[in-house]
């Protein structure tokens, strides 16, 4: 039986995760939006905005506490869970990136590009929300 309906993109919905405790959903869409939608209320509670074209992936990091994005815009870019505020743009890509993931951890990120390679970053949010800026 359905349960819901989230609704808010502009464009169609290309990617959608839960965090790991289910109260929560991320959403990447073509429209160059992410969302982030609280479950129980059934509400979007923040909109990551910042990629310049679509956006195939998303992930919550192992926490819950950060969003990772993967975009056409050649970027994947990192961001508060709760605020949606960027913290991080992992720029080196040369085309188009299409997955990203955290280690268990939650401090390495890998991406995956159309530029036929694969990217290891350090999060440089992982335990600091200052991002090690002093």
């Amino acid at each position: 039986q359905l349960l819901d309906t989230l609704k808010g993109h502009q464009d169609e919905v290309l990617d959608v995760v839960f965090n790991s405790t289910g109260s929560r959903i991320a959403t990447a869409s073509a429209d160059g939006t992410a969302k982030v939608y609280d479950i129980e209320r059934g509400r979007c509670v923040a909109t990551l905005v910042g990629h310049e074209s679509e956006i195939s992936k998303v992930q919550f990091s192992p926490t819950g506490c950060q969003v990772l994005t993967a975009a056409s815009d050649h970027t994947c870019r990192i961001w508060d869970s709760i605020t949606g505020q960027c913290l991080q743009v992992l720029e080196g890509h040369t085309d188009e990136v299409f997955s990203c993931a955290y280690n268990y951890e939650g401090d390495i990120i890998i991406t995956g590009s159309k530029d036929n390679t694969c990217r290891i970053w350090k999060d440089n949010y992982f335990n600091d929300p200052t991002g090690g800026q002093q």
